[in-house]
């Protein structure tokens, strides 16, 4: 007769798969501490950022560490991301079908502008920059690749969010939106109104909403319903008129909308 197994049960009298699932969720949300802090973290660092047991991180920093996924300096007891990060994350882009054709129009955009030319991806309230063409001319660092900037703060977030009803993006976003800049929209209401003024133009665009001294423009690329990537391009405020933005905006338009229809064709949603 077979013989009744009980569930395993781990150290801490929780079922062994139960605490099984709790490590890795554990582990995950420390790679996500360190990937949203520059600076190295101590012990007592992610205690306070995390609130985990003090046992728990001993054993999960000793595993990612192990495992290439942290770095320490032994000198200050404290870690940071590790290559495998980094790796892990390259691995995305590579396997992107998008990225390829995406690094092309960019190119296109920058040669036509002269300005620095992105492509993002929308992940909740945030914009992910899966690639950049800086200008040479560029005193500006507006961002590099796996970046995240709040949507509702610039033009490549409000081109996606214009994709979405008003009814969706009031489930999505907090009520009080947090600003980068003293420009940046800060009310549900004024983000409803952008993303309006979106639709109607065929892109979105943002005066130093996201950094001080760089106005944007962007498009959303239609081969998904609703958009999930966007271009965009970063032009000094000092040397673009609000025309020079609207003619680089309907580029953007142009462009994106080209881009779809390519992606469509390839097969690629």
């Amino acid at each position: 007769m077979p013989q009744k197994v009980d569930n395993p049960v781990a150290a801490d009298g929780a079922p062994a798969e139960s605490s099984g699932v709790k490590s890795a969720r554990r582990a995950v949300d420390l790679i996500e501490t360190f990937a949203a802090n520059d600076v190295w973290l101590s012990l007592s660092d992610l205690h306070a950022r995390t609130g985990f047991p003090r046992s728990s991180l001993h054993g999960l920093l000793r595993t990612l560490l192990e495992a290439g996924w942290l770095e320490a300096d032994t000198n200050t007891a404290r870690y940071r991301l590790g290559v495998r990060a980094l790796i892990c994350g390259t691995a995305y882009l590579d396997r992107d079908a998008v990225v390829p054709f995406a690094t092309e129009a960019l190119e296109r955009i920058r040669e036509k502008t002269g300005f620095t030319a992105h492509f993002a991806r929308r992940n909740g309230t945030e914009v992910v920059y899966l690639e950049t063409r800086e200008s040479q001319r560029s005193t500006h660092l507006v961002s590099r690749v796996g970046r995240t900037l709040p949507t509702h703060a610039t033009a490549l977030g409000k081109a996606l969010l214009a994709e979405l009803t008003q009814e969706e993006i009031e489930s999505l976003m907090p009520a009080t939106l947090t600003p980068l800049t003293p420009n940046t929209i800060t009310t549900l209401e004024g983000l409803h109104a952008e993303c309006a003024a979106t639709r109607e133009r065929g892109y979105a665009a943002e005066v130093e909403e996201g950094t001080l001294g760089v106005r944007c423009v962007a498009a959303v690329i239609p081969y998904r319903i609703p958009g999930t990537d966007a271009i965009s391009c970063s032009m000094p405020i000092s040397q673009v008129s609000d025309a020079d933005a609207r003619r680089v905006g309907e580029l953007l338009a142009e462009t994106t909308a080209e881009l779809g229809q390519q992606l469509r064709r390839a097969g690629i949603r």
